[in-house]
């Protein structure tokens, strides 16, 4: 008793809804500017606190990851991710959730096995090929003194 593709794919596509496309677009834009707004905020935040410029930018980013990490600890950010979705993987957020989750679900087998094994399983590929990335674009602006 078989089914052909063509009928398998008019019963999955009639079984799947619609994805709201342009509502998904919305809400990725406004959680994803609200991450970004949030961050300004901080930035003006700790400028009129008496930090310098440098002291900011390192601050800011590192304020937002701990934030994150805390709130996909408590599981919020999963809550605010299902209805935000491509929104919160602003780069600084996106990435701290991607190594806290994975560090979360695999605690159970343990510190060097779960955890520490598994945080870098999403976040991994990230940080290889973007330091591959960057160590190659050092190297044609090292090489064509583009600076």
């Amino acid at each position: 008793m078989g089914i052909s593709k063509s009928d398998y794919s008019k019963m999955t596509d009639k079984a799947s809804p619609n994805s709201p496309v342009v509502l998904n677009c919305i809400k990725a834009f406004l959680f994803g500017g609200g991450i970004c707004l949030f961050a300004q905020i901080l930035t003006f935040i700790l400028q009129s606190a008496g930090l310098s410029q440098k002291q900011t930018n390192l601050a800011v980013p590192s304020i937002i990851i701990v934030i994150t990490a805390v709130l996909t600890g408590i599981g919020v950010y999963d809550k605010i991710a299902r209805h935000a979705g491509a929104g919160t993987i602003v780069p600084i957020s996106g990435f701290s959730n991607s190594v806290v989750a994975p560090a979360l679900e695999f605690q159970h087998e343990g510190y060097v096995l779960g955890t520490a094994a598994q945080m870098f399983s999403i976040a991994g590929p990230v940080i290889v090929y973007g330091t591959a990335t960057s160590v190659i674009y050092g190297l044609i602006i090292y090489i064509f003194k583009l600076y």
